[in-house]
């Protein structure tokens, strides 16, 4: 059986757009939804650009939140622009927490047949098979998981 809605975690890091890219391309008439998780524990989580913590809000602050959805919106028209036109529906949704634990939970609670995650987010410092995020969802998934690797973008 095709997956009909997929669950695609967006950060804006080179493997999740090839993991977008990747559900556009390997799936005909699916939908999309494209989840983009604010982790309040890291200040920079948000933001796939570097950011001098000196000039940006407190932490955690209002403004904080502020600039972290500001991102979140130009990531949800990056992902859109990635996606272009599809037979199926596509949806841009945002959580605050543990990334791993939101997407788990979003998948749950939406009725998602397959996740659809890059290898790594943001970072790839650790050169091992999956990042932490990664590990953690295919852990955890109540769903397939599809892990894609290579940070080739179209």
């Amino acid at each position: 059986m095709m997956p009909h809605t997929l669950l695609v975690p967006f950060d804006g890091s080179p493997l999740s757009k090839r993991a977008l890219e990747y559900a556009v391309d390997e799936y005909d008439d699916v939908s999309l939804d494209v989840l983009h998780v604010i982790d309040p524990t890291d200040p920079g989580y948000s933001s796939v650009i570097d950011i001098d913590v000196r000039t940006e809000p407190l932490h955690g602050s209002d403004a904080w939140y502020d600039r972290a959805h500001e991102v979140e919106a130009q990531l949800f028209d990056e992902a859109r622009e990635l996606i272009g036109e599809i037979d199926g529906e596509v949806t841009t949704e945002s959580a605050v927490g543990d990334p791993a634990r939101e997407i788990v939970d979003y998948a749950e609670a939406h009725d998602i047949d397959e996740i659809v995650i890059g290898s790594h987010g943001r970072s790839e410092t650790s050169r091992t098979l999956l990042g932490s995020v990664a590990e953690l969802v295919v852990r955890r998934s109540p769903v397939s998981v599809s892990v894609v690797r290579g940070s080739e973008t179209r």
